[in-house]
């Protein structure tokens, strides 16, 4: 028998060591950090650990409501929390407020039978979904799309449906009737009649009149009883004796803003931009104000196409301000540090960047400026200082048609509402001393109000032609209230507009000139230099803005014919889109030479206004478009208080110069697959507009009117006639 030398048995044993290290690679050189921790399949089948399973979160939560809102703007967000509210305070029933974005609907057939789904559901655009609830919409009006149950059926789900919309609309609450219809269908059980709110007279009477009748259905439906609940609180508010200076939020609008650190800006950190330009745009010395501002974005990593919006962060006026501090009793603490904690942060998020001051929530964050709600005056009117005023608040509650005279009417704040029911003067300026103090906790303050919104304008600019500013056309919001009993008539000031005119005042060096016959106390005055001064830096003032996207867009065919009709402020967007093709113009001229445009579509714009003399917005630039554009752009000009007037001596309006030129408008359309936008007033022009072009296209197809509107219907379907209008 041979030895094996020891070189040989050397060999051997390594030949061993590696055969194993093959066998048992995976155990040896895998990472310990890197191992698959095994799932147990029961956390699976029960939903756990999947955010968007909204069963498991109310199972979880023990929670019986589940609302879905859809939300564009924030109002249906906020009648959700409140119907979350009352539902507690009632009946003691915790709810799921929840952002149908955030969800899949694949287990909406898994609502217990104890429980009900509630949607809160704004309407958008042309009877579109908000962007919120688009999958929400898909998933109940797709008949294809399965449920747990394996089909597109919700036999015996509980519902309740509250739409938002605006009457002046052609496809008003459509959102919420579709939903309402589409439940029914796949064997939903609704609870109580749909509600629909209507924005152009009062969403707030509407709610109020459909949740009287709708709670007392909705606890025979879930065999609840009132008197269940509790009226306990949303936040607690605590003072803080010392808190570092550079960490309070004094209006800042995010993180980001008050520790100067760059990011994104969006609508959650806007972007303080300067103010390039500002300068009236309406006959000077006029009793109306129209305001052109240009943005500075430059740096800033904001973007914009024609046609989007820009969210302008106003502050409420000084005096409304110092009403509402002296009405709290808060005037002497105003600066003081305070904190503010959700007590049920699933229903109430802290609304605003904390920690702040009195001072800072009332003029930065919540909205004191609009018209008082009638619900919000009953839950105040048992902190009155005297017998009078719980009187006083508890009639304006519970009696609409007088709350309609004097609050509605009379377009009352929540601090003017105070003062009036405490008898106090509310045509001086406010101060401790005029002002009875109420002693309303700060925390039901900040329940009751909702959050200052950004308002929003058409952008009045290209980034072709101005890549590095974002302009702003702005007629300022004045009229007069209507007189009753208590208060007499009086000037109404909107607060974006009135910032912009605050803004340009100073930046111009200017004075504002008082309305005559009124006292100084309703011109409204802004702290403009913005949280810690941040918004002047020298002589130049900065706004808070962001960027919100359009589909409002020009056909990307220069060859298309456009027909634009834009009244007033509505034909901001338009200069934008002229000034797009001019971009585009002097490109294209440039490169092909002289006849370069000869094959473009014909551009149309509509424009009208009171004078040619006092209200033409941008006189001075169509015609130097006109030139740049060679002819195919024509601008139709109606004057509506000069001449000339309608052979009975009636006024003329862009409907009537539609009319006047409707063979190349039906050319345009009908041969040349033209595109027609229309921006401005929704209740009056829009509708109008709307109509004469149904008559033009109905005799050019000859047939009728009805014949024309199936045109009308087809080209929005098709986006070939878009709206942005409002009211």
């Amino acid at each position: 028998m041979a030895v094996a030398s020891s070189s040989d048995v050397a060999i051997l044993a390594l030949g061993v060591v590696l055969a194993a290290a093959y066998l048992f690679r995976d155990s040896i050189f895998s990472s310990s950090t890197s191992k698959a921790i095994p799932v147990a399949p029961s956390k699976l089948a029960n939903g756990h650990g999947n955010p968007r399973d909204f069963i498991a979160k109310m199972k979880e939560g023990k929670k019986r409501l589940i609302i879905f809102y859809g939300s564009q703007t924030g109002t249906a967000e906020e009648y959700a929390i409140r119907i979350a509210k009352e539902a507690k305070t009632k009946f003691g029933l915790t709810s799921l407020v929840c952002d149908p974005e955030e969800y899949d609907f694949e287990n909406l057939d898994q609502v217990p039978e104890d429980s009900c789904v509630i949607f809160v559901m704004a309407t958008y655009g042309e009877g579109e979904p908000t962007d919120n609830a688009v999958q929400l919409m898909e998933s109940l009006t797709d008949s294809a799309f399965e449920f747990s149950n394996g089909q597109h059926r919700l036999e015996g789900l509980k519902y309740v449906v509250f739409g938002l919309g605006n009457r002046t609309y052609e496809h008003y609450n459509s959102i919420a009737r579709q939903v309402d219809a589409e439940l029914a269908k796949m064997g939903a059980v609704k609870i109580g009649e749909r509600g629909e709110g209507d924005d152009d007279k009062s969403m707030e009477e509407d709610y109020l009149e459909w949740k009287d009748t709708f709670w007392p259905a909705f606890a025979e439906a879930l065999g609840v009883e009132e008197g269940q609940g509790g009226d306990t609180p949303d936040f607690a508010v605590t003072e803080l004796e010392s808190h570092p200076p550079e960490k309070v939020y004094l209006g800042e609008l995010s993180a980001r803003a008050l520790t100067k650190t760059k990011g994104i800006h969006d609508a959650k950190n806007p972007y303080a931009s300067p103010v390039k330009v500002s300068r009236e745009l309406f006959q000077v010395g006029g009793d109306r104000n129209c305001v052109h501002v240009e943005l500075d974005i430059e740096g800033s990593g904001i973007t914009y196409q024609h046609g989007d919006h820009v969210g302008v962060w106003p502050l409420n006026p000084d005096v409304e301000v110092d009403r509402l501090l002296c009405a709290l009793g808060l005037y002497s603490k105003k600066d003081t540090v305070i904190n503010v904690d959700s007590l049920d942060p699933a229903l109430a998020k802290v609304p605003f960047p904390v920690p702040s001051t009195y001072i800072s929530v009332l003029r930065h964050y919540i909205d004191i400026s609009a018209v008082a709600g009638r619900q919000i005056l009953g839950v105040l009117a048992k902190f009155a200082p005297s017998p009078d005023a719980d009187a006083f608040m508890r009639n304006l509650t519970s009696n609409k048609d007088e709350y309609a005279a004097v609050v509605t009417n009379g377009c009352l704040k929540l601090g003017e509402v105070l003062q009036l029911a405490a008898g106090n003067d509310i045509n001086v300026h406010p101060t401790p001393q005029n002002t009875t103090a109420w002693a309303i906790p700060f925390d039901i303050v900040i329940s009751s109000i909702p959050r200052l919104q950004p308002r929003y304008y058409s952008i009045s600019s290209s980034p072709k032609l101005n890549p590095t500013s974002v302009h702003v056309t702005a007629v300022v919001l004045k009229y007069e209230s209507i007189a009753n009993k208590l208060v007499a008539p009086r000037w109404v000031h909107g607060v974006g507009s009135n910032f912009l005119l605050n803004i340009k005042h100073a930046a111009n060096g200017e004075t504002p000139a008082a309305s005559e016959g009124l006292e100084h106390v309703s011109l409204p005055v802004y702290a403009i230099e913005g949280p810690r001064g941040a918004h002047k830096v020298e002589d130049i003032y900065k706004i808070p803005i962001h960027v919100r996207r359009s589909t409002f867009r020009l056909p990307t065919n220069p060859k298309s014919p456009v027909i634009m009709v834009g009244p007033g402020t509505g034909v901001a967007p338009f200069r934008g889109f002229i000034q797009e093709r001019v971009a585009l113009a002097r490109r294209t001229l440039e490169k092909n030479g002289d006849d370069a445009l000869a094959d473009w579509g014909q551009i149309s714009l509509f424009y009208g206004c009171r004078k040619s003399t006092e209200d033409f917005l941008y006189r001075d630039e169509w015609p130097q478009y006109t030139a740049e554009l060679k002819g195919k752009f024509t601008m139709h000009c109606a004057f509506s208080r000069e001449p000339p007037y309608k052979p009975d001596g009636s006024k003329i309006y862009v409907q009537d110069l539609i009319w006047d030129d409707r063979k190349n408008i039906a050319d345009a359309i009908l041969n040349g697959k033209g595109y027609v936008y229309i921006c401005g007033d929704a209740k009056a022009m829009s509708k109008a507009v709307e109509e004469v072009l149904a008559r033009i296209l109905g005799e050019a197809k000859g047939g009728s009117e009805a014949d024309g509107a199936a045109e009308i219907k087809l080209m929005k379907e098709r986006s070939r006639l878009m709206l942005d209008v409002w009211s």
